[in-house]
């Protein structure tokens, strides 16, 4: 537009004067532009298949579920995740020093057992003579085990000799061209060949010799033994990887070898390591086959949730309170791979796939817990079930309206001061809210303004006229006691209200996805553009996602059974509230996921989308999970009214009032969060100190 010779200021300055003859020319455009660009989502993708997945998850409301459904490429990651990925037999460069609090930790929980079997097992081999080289090696790698930090194992040929000068450390070796391999390595190491006229000695060949099977069956086994163990505990710490990625080169690659291939060296001048460092915080971010190590670590725990419930019928081995805790702990990962199937399916399907798909796996996970509690009350004749259903309701409600946006606001507020979020989406959630918690509370205050208010217990003195009366249990008759109000007034009003919430759920989807799909913009990344005209490789097929759904909803009812089955000592010997059990650990336990996809997009300053991680499922549970119990219930009869108790409907309704009046300004920092979070713990604190609920 300017030439090269105009200045760059008055270049700038041009460009200001032409904007502003714009607006005076068309203002209306302009400013219309400008607001719309003002409330606009902007979720960035990096390509096609993930900008589909965004478009089916995050316009539906349903689960944000934060994993990629395709494969990143690994040059295109930042240094920290390729230092997740490497192998330990790479060059790296280390500054610093070698004893951290990781490196002495790993000598605690890992080094000193470890260097302890090889040197039994060095003994070992040298009792049996044949097996000495071996012994030798166990006896340098006892050593080394015990702190390798700073040393690298290399394989070699022929005898080594060295010296060294000021900057270089010369290998002679006894052949014409050897080759020096590093085993497990981390930094550079200049070295240098110097080949010699002495013919090299004639060698056995490795399996026919008697030390390979005198080593393959008395210290191999051993060995292996004691690194399968330190794999498993390395892996399930997590942060401890590296150490585990070092056992398993150990066990499947060094102790295999001729022990006159292996060498252990230490350098002075450049940091030779296996593993700089046995501790890396990053972990967390590490996946297997797209799968959250986390999540994949914790697949085990549902298999002995299953072993042990449906095994120990008795309570024998294990008594019920062990088992409802593992059974409600197996939730976390099986909802992660009931969200990672749906994520996979709607990214590579069209529309009507991915809502069919979304409707019917999205509230998968609460909806197994909510039924088969009420099956098992149903089967005891005991109510207290439904209180519990209840609450967790309740609770589900309270923790996405107040507790997940106020811990974003708070995390993303320490990190970025002060964050603004799409105040027009916000205000769509807002509205969904209002209309979903008007809804689902109605039949309770109707059943107040007509019901039969009940006192039991009630005695006065006789003769007495100034002292009031004195009653216990003092409760509205609300439900089927009260049957001509019930059947005529209340129950139709129930199912008005479970065909009004869907249908207003459905018309807030046409309304962010038809009407005005441009409050959420969808880009494709710059840097990720050239690589999705190719095709984005997807981490499962549809195939493979459909059978992970399948069989993860069967087990998530397993597990959801077994809870039910086994929370009745802890309703009736708990001295907690039923209340509190389940507005916390039965409702907040399946959104934990949630809480940290929020806070992620909080630390990565897109609080719009924490925000509405919470707005959204606090909307499934009225719109969708709520009437889908209602239609349950119908065919079905177990005793499910839709009718709460007084402090399930004033907190309900406090706490929408709240948290649309901190959205209105769309800007939010941590002392809005602090203000959430500590109203939802004096919600709790309501709850644990409140009475048991009828029939409990």
């Amino acid at each position: 537009m300017f030439s090269n010779n105009v200045p760059p200021k008055l270049s700038k300055i041009c460009l200001r004067l032409i904007f502003l003859l714009c607006i005076f020319s068309n203002p209306a455009a302009i400013l219309c532009k400008m607001c719309e660009a003002s409330i606009r989502t902007t979720i960035r993708a990096e390509n096609e298949v993930e900008a589909h997945k965004l478009a089916n998850n995050y316009r539906f409301g349903f689960r944000k579920w934060k994993s990629h459904v395709t494969e990143r490429p690994i040059e295109d990651r930042s240094d920290v995740v390729k230092e997740l990925y490497s192998d330990l037999n790479y060059i790296k460069h280390h500054s610093g020093s070698l004893v951290t609090v990781g490196n002495v930790i790993y000598v605690l929980l890992f080094g000193w057992w470890i260097s302890l079997f090889y040197f039994l097992v060095s003994l070992l081999m040298f009792c049996t003579i044949a097996g000495i080289p071996y012994g030798k090696l166990c006896l340098q790698l006892s050593g080394y085990f015990l702190w390798p930090f700073g040393k690298a194992l290399q394989k070699v040929s022929g005898k080594i000799c060295r010296t060294f000068l000021k900057h270089i450390e010369v290998i002679k070796e006894s052949s014409e061209v050897k080759e020096s391999t590093p085993l497990l390595r981390s930094a550079p190491a200049v070295t240098t060949e110097i080949p010699l006229t002495t013919p090299p000695p004639k060698q056995t060949r490795y399996w026919c010799r008697p030390s390979t099977y005198v080593w393959l069956v008395l210290g191999y086994p051993l060995l292996a033994v004691v690194h399968f163990l330190a794999i498993f505990l390395s892996w399930i710490l997590v942060f401890t990887i590296p150490v585990s990625k070092m056992n398993v080169r150990t066990v499947s690659i060094i102790l295999l070898m001729p022990p006159e291939e292996v060498i252990i060296r230490t350098v002075k001048k450049v940091i030779l390591l296996c593993c700089y460092r046995a501790f890396n915080w990053y972990y967390y971010k590490f996946t297997v086959d797209g799968i959250n190590v986390f999540a994949v670590n914790l697949l085990p725990l549902v298999i002995i949730t299953l072993v042990i419930g449906y095994m120990d019928k008795d309570n024998y081995y294990v008594s019920s309170e062990v088992k409802f805790a593992t059974a409600v702990s197996s939730i976390i990962p099986l909802s992660y791979y009931i969200g990672m199937g749906i994520a996979s399916i709607s990214a590579q399907s069209n529309f009507a796939v991915g809502a069919v798909v979304n409707a019917t796996f999205g509230s998968i996970t609460e909806m197994a817990f909510y039924i088969t509690a009420l099956l098992q009350g149903h089967r005891a004749g005991n109510k207290c079930y439904a209180e519990i259903v209840k609450s967790a309701l309740t609770g589900t409600l309270l923790g996405c309206i107040l507790f997940i946006p106020g811990i974003c606001m708070i995390i993303g507020g320490c990190k970025h001061r002060e964050q603004r979020f799409n105040s027009r989406s916000a205000g769509v959630s807002s509205a969904l809210l209002f209309i979903s918690i008007g809804g689902v509370f109605a039949p309770t205050l109707f059943s107040k303004a007509y019901g039969n208010f009940i006192c039991e217990g009630c005695n006065n003195s006789p003769g007495n006229t100034t002292k009031p009366f004195l009653c216990n249990n003092c409760h509205y008759d609300l439900s089927e006691n009260n049957r001509p109000l019930f059947l005529s007034h209340i129950e139709p009003l129930v199912y008005t209200i479970s065909v009004l919430l869907p249908s207003a759920y459905l018309i807030g989807l046409i309304f962010t996805l038809k009407t005005h799909s441009h409050i959420y913009d969808i880009h494709i990344s710059d840097a990720h553009c050239h690589g999705a005209d190719h095709g984005a490789v997807v981490h499962w097929s549809r195939a493979r996602a459909l059978v992970v759904l399948i069989l993860a909803t069967v087990l998530m009812a397993a597990c959801a059974d077994l809870s039910t089955e086994h929370i009745k000592p802890i309703i009736s010997n708990s001295s907690v509230s039923q209340y509190f059990i389940g507005v916390t650990v039965l409702a907040m336990v399946p959104e934990l996921p949630e809480i940290v996809n929020g806070i992620q997009f909080a630390l990565q300053n897109n609080i719009s989308l924490s925000l509405e991680v919470g707005s959204c499922i606090a909307v499934q549970v009225c719109m969708l999970q709520i009437p889908l119990l209602i239609l349950f219930n119908a065919f079905y009869d177990v005793g499910f009214v839709l009718i709460f108790s007084d402090l399930h409907l004033w907190a309900s309704i406090f706490s929408v009032i709240l948290v649309n009046y901190i959205f209105m300004d769309g800007k939010s920092d941590y002392f809005q969060g602090t203000a959430l979070v500590v109203v939802y713990l004096i919600l709790l604190a309501l709850y644990f100190f409140a009475p048991a609920p009828l029939g409990c």
